[in-house]
């Protein structure tokens, strides 16, 4: 199974494109900082230098000025994001 294959990999993937091109404070880009150990644990090769600090905040703000229902659309991407974590940490288990 390849990366862009996992579960959650629509939200992720591009977040982690965003970060290559200095785009910091995207929705992909904060839920790659959310899990960014986690994620490098499991073999991601994350950048370092422009990652947001305190990213669980600055993705609900972002969510907050964009939707109405920021708070159960934050709680799905969380999902999504811990679920590509999950599949992520397995398929580097296993190869």
């Amino acid at each position: 199974m390849e990366i862009n294959e996992l579960p959650g990999s629509e939200v992720v993937l591009p977040g982690l494109e965003d970060l290559l091109q200095g785009r910091n404070k995207t929705i992909g880009s904060l839920l790659i900082a959310i899990a960014s150990v986690r994620l490098t644990e499991a073999g991601l090769d994350i950048p370092k230098e422009p990652l947001v600090s305190e990213p669980e905040l600055a993705l609900y703000s972002h969510l907050q000025n964009e939707r109405d229902d920021a708070y159960s659309y934050y709680n799905a991407l969380l999902n999504s994001l811990n679920s590509f974590c999950a599949a992520l940490e397995l398929k580097s288990k296993y190869q």
